[in-house]
């Protein structure tokens, strides 16, 4: 049997059959709409034009905010909590208002609503799109039950310093996978779009660049030249924004090459309107138009409202530089009523393709019935299963045997840590309903092993004693397999959550020191939000499973990868520095004049005295050398694959063509499992450098024991299109290689030529 994979296999089954049209404005267009929004505009005043720019929170329904709402002084609220809540700002809002206008309910609803899900960089480590789609999907379903109808997600920021918080958010260091798991979000959010009451608006954020922060500082300068903007940062947007219909984009917080982009022209306008078509709304970050005073680029809130009104932003999240400063600003000629009107239409279209002057309530009782709901709790569990990644396994001691396991020693401050476990962004998952790993492990074979639980660490932050640590090797000498569950808190990664050190904290390394002094089996898990820096942890593990927070079913999916009712098949969907001096670190660089040759001399090899060109002039760190700890795409299985056979059909093709590659993979073990199997291309000399390798296509393949297949990728040739020296998108001619394999750091080129 021959399974074939083509470019929109990879973006989750075809864009167009999973209803992502190639011309969102000709498909969401409608003159009727378009009727109704000018014969709005057309009685609005000017105070109630400008309160549909105004965004603000509210927790709950004070007076204040009644008559806000009564005055159409408000277009949008973040953060009402629940059904109840939502009906009455809406009917404050629709019927006690001049015009009627609905409100728009806003809330971060990242990674899932109750059910939460793996955060988005877990659910980029499972290289499944359709997968993603559908935790989108149960997001959606849950929020809008709640009234809630904008989500301020997906996260499109390619991200290559894990020091950055943010990096948790996101899907990673690739624009291809970015792009593909963005567009799965987008479609999952949305569903069916217009006249669809579990339509939750998307928002393709953050408008652009800011996962470049300088220094992994959140808020921080980025300077991302054109050229690497086009061809890095702005096709997960584009994907999303161009072809999926994402309905809203919010701007960064981030200047890039020193303009801020709540004020940048040339992003909201000339790249994201007239070149993509978008007749979405644009919003702020939370005050980010009131944060250009402290950026240096306005002089005042006067200003922050002018610049940002004149850049191409819509509403004003929480600055109230709009609400104060617009009437003024139209007064006295510096903004124009028309610039106005064009913000205003985007914000009503928005309200009118959500179906909320048809429908502004919801029925309080929807939520009871969706939340938590066995669909969503399996596919969070599918996902959570999915998006572990065995990064090592000595003497296969994954998975445990229960046969041979009488006591199982378990301990680490996140082995029963439902709200750490949940990860950043859960502002509405609960950890009553969260399943740990200690709980999971209990429920299934409490009946059967004995489960000894000793934490030693409170939480991930906490130190032990030498003699807690003593008492701890001393326990799991009794034992006859040691859990390890490590990692990091929730609040430790995230918005504002950005760190220097990426070593575990605490007595977390002491403590795994300690089980491997036991001398009894150890296998650990990871939960974190980021990659960490573990080379020096590896030592004192047999296994090791690394967990992006897998939210509220990570237990049970955790449980079946430690006893192999499945095999992993999560993949890095960022590379794991050795130490923190490597980042940023990311597998698709350029290439250098003087690249590595690996056979370098090292810091601890250089002897006294050494000549100054006698250890190698390349590009390597003499105390870290040059390779990651771990590659982008690389994950281990219970069993074993190999890739043969791979071969092109033909050796060189025109741009309109259609390469097709073909390969044997064969499941050498004893397991069935799945395979990311992943294909890279390299353009060897192009107008400007180019990456050494980049993902350009990847499927899940499952595979019985000894089982082997012929797979097929088509990959059109006008995917190899880059912005070159003269600032065009093409295809340029000459010789490439290509790879399929396992990982970024895998497999043979085979080369072809592009005529």
């Amino acid at each position: 049997m021959k399974l074939k994979f083509s470019l929109l296999t990879a973006l989750s089954a075809a864009l167009l059959a999973a209803g992502c049209s190639t011309s969102p404005r000709s498909s969401q267009y409608d003159p009727e709409t378009e009727k109704k929004i000018e014969n709005l505009l057309g009685q609005m005043t000017l105070e109630e034009k400008i309160g549909q720019t105004n965004q603000l929170s509210c927790y709950f329904v004070p007076e204040e905010m009644a008559q806000v709402l009564r005055s159409g002084a408000v277009g949008s609220v973040l953060n009402a909590l629940t059904p109840e809540v939502a009906n009455q700002l809406q009917r404050y809002a629709v019927e006690e208002s001049r015009l009627g206008i609905p409100i728009i309910i806003s809330r971060d609803v990242i990674h899932g609503y109750k059910t939460v899900f793996p955060i988005p960089l877990g659910q980029a480590a499972t290289f499944d799109p359709e997968l993603v789609e559908q935790g989108a999907r149960a997001a959606a379903v849950e929020a809008t039950a709640a009234g809630i109808r904008w989500t301020f997600s997906p996260m499109l920021d390619i991200a290559r310093d894990p020091r950055w918080g943010r990096i948790a958010e996101g899907s990673g260091e690739d624009p291809y996978l970015t792009t593909v798991m963005g567009a799965a979000m987008t479609r999952g959010y949305q569903g069916n779009g217009i006249g669809d009451p579990t339509c939750m608006a998307a928002c393709a954020k953050h408008f652009v660049g800011y996962g470049a922060a300088e220094g992994g500082r959140d808020y921080n300068s980025t300077n991302i030249p054109e050229r690497l903007l086009r061809n890095v940062y702005l096709p997960p947007f584009e994907e999303s924004v161009r072809n999926c219909g994402a309905m809203t984009v919010m701007t960064s917080f981030n200047d890039n090459d020193g303009v801020p982009s709540t004020a940048n022209s040339w992003l909201l306008k000339q790249v994201l309107r007239d070149e993509w078509g978008f007749d979405g709304m644009v919003v702020t970050d939370w005050n980010s138009a009131g944060e250009l005073i402290a950026h240096g680029f306005a002089a005042d809130e006067a200003d922050a409202a002018r610049l940002s009104l004149t850049a191409g932003v819509d509403m004003d999240m929480m600055s109230h530089t709009y609400f104060n400063h617009i009437a003024d600003l139209i007064r006295d000629g510096k903004v124009s009523e028309k610039q106005l009107d064009d913000a205003v239409r985007n914000i009503l279209r928005l309200k009118f393709r959500l179906g909320l002057f048809d429908n502004p309530y919801v029925d309080p009782e929807l939520s009871t019935r969706v939340n938590y709901c066995e669909e969503h709790l399996a596919a969070a569990r599918r996902c959570a299963l999915e998006s572990a990644v065995l990064l090592q396994n000595e003497n296969r001691v994954l998975p445990f045997d229960p046969s041979k396991i009488k006591r199982l020693l378990v301990t680490g401050p996140l082995a029963d840590a439902p709200y750490e476990q949940m990860g950043t962004w859960t502002f509405d998952g609960e950890a009553s309903h969260t399943v740990t790993p200690l709980a999971a492990l209990r429920e299934t074979y409490g009946d059967r092993i004995q489960i000894d639980y000793e934490p030693v660490l409170a939480y991930s932050r906490d130190t032990a004693t030498p003699a807690e640590l003593a008492a701890l090797t001393a326990r799991a000498a009794r034992a006859d397999a040691v859990l390890v569950v490590v990692g990091e808190e929730a609040i430790l990664s995230g918005e504002a959550h950005c760190l220097g050190d990426l070593n575990l904290q605490g007595s977390q390394r002491e403590l795994m020191a300690a089980a491997r002094r036991s001398g009894k089996p150890v296998a650990t898990i990871i939960m974190a939000g980021r990659p960490l820096t573990i080379a020096e942890d590896l030592k004192n593990t047999d296994a090791l499973l690394y967990a992006f927070h897998p939210g509220t079913m990570g237990g049970p999916a955790l449980v079946d990868l430690l006893f192999g009712v499945a095999s992993p098949s999560g993949k890095t969907p960022v590379t794991f520095p050795m130490v923190v001096g490597q980042i940023p670190i990311h597998y698709n660089h350029n290439m250098t004049g003087r690249p590595a040759a690996g056979t370098e001399t090292l810091l601890k090899d250089t002897p006294v005295g050494a000549g100054q060109t006698s250890l190698g002039c390349t590009s390597f760190l003499l105390d870290a050398g040059f390779h990651p700890l771990y590659p982008f795409g690389y994950g281990l299985s219970y069993t074993t694959f190999e890739y043969d056979e791979i071969a092109l059909d033909k050796q060189e093709y025109a741009a309109d063509d259609t390469i097709r590659v073909s390969f044997r993979l064969s499941n050498t073990g004893d397991r069935d499992a799945t395979e990311v199997a992943q294909l890279y291309v390299r353009d060897l000399v192009g107008s400007i450098t180019r990456p050494v390798k980049e993902l350009k296509a990847f499927a899940r393949i499952d595979l019985k024991a000894g089982e082997s297949r012929r797979v097929e990728f088509e990959l059109p040739v006008g995917q190899l299109a880059f912005w070159g020296l003269d600032m065009q998108k093409r295809v340029e001619p000459g010789a490439f290689q290509l790879w399929v394999a396992g990982d970024s750091n895998s497999g043979e080129p085979i080369p072809f030529n592009v005529k």
